[in-house]
């Protein structure tokens, strides 16, 4: 059965950082051989897609949203995605999810795609002015 749980939400303030961890089990393989995603959804928002990550072709995608600000990484040892987030702002507030899917042409999409096959039951950052 697989299995993705993200880690590292919380509260900080504007300008803040935080790293979150999205933990990867029951695949075939690893994560280095999926389409990896971080996804955000704020309250009445639709689910966004902000960054992206193919391993194994060196591929990654930002948003414009968070580019420069966010950098997306995976320890495949570990089998763990990351997300670190700087310079966080108040428009960051919302329910954060990682997502994977065995089509690595996802990764290619941009936006990325919402029809991810795999996902992670979210954590919350809440960033303060």
């Amino acid at each position: 059965q697989v299995r993705l749980q993200e880690s590292g939400g919380g509260s900080v303030q504007a300008g803040g950082s935080l790293r979150l961890s999205c933990a990867a089990s029951g695949y075939t393989g690893t994560i280095n051989d999926y389409c990896m995603g971080w996804y955000r959804q704020a309250p009445g928002k639709e689910r966004e897609g902000i960054a992206g990550i193919y391993v194994r072709a060196s591929s990654r995608y930002y948003a414009d949203s968070v580019r420069g600000r966010f950098t997306i990484s995976a320890d495949n040892a570990k089998n763990t995605l990351y997300l670190q987030m700087t310079n966080l702002q108040p428009e960051d507030t919302a329910m954060y999810y990682c997502a994977a899917d065995s089509s690595t042409s996802n990764c290619y999409l941009h936006p990325l795609p919402t029809n991810f096959g795999d996902w992670g039951q979210g954590t919350q950052v809440t960033v303060s002015s």
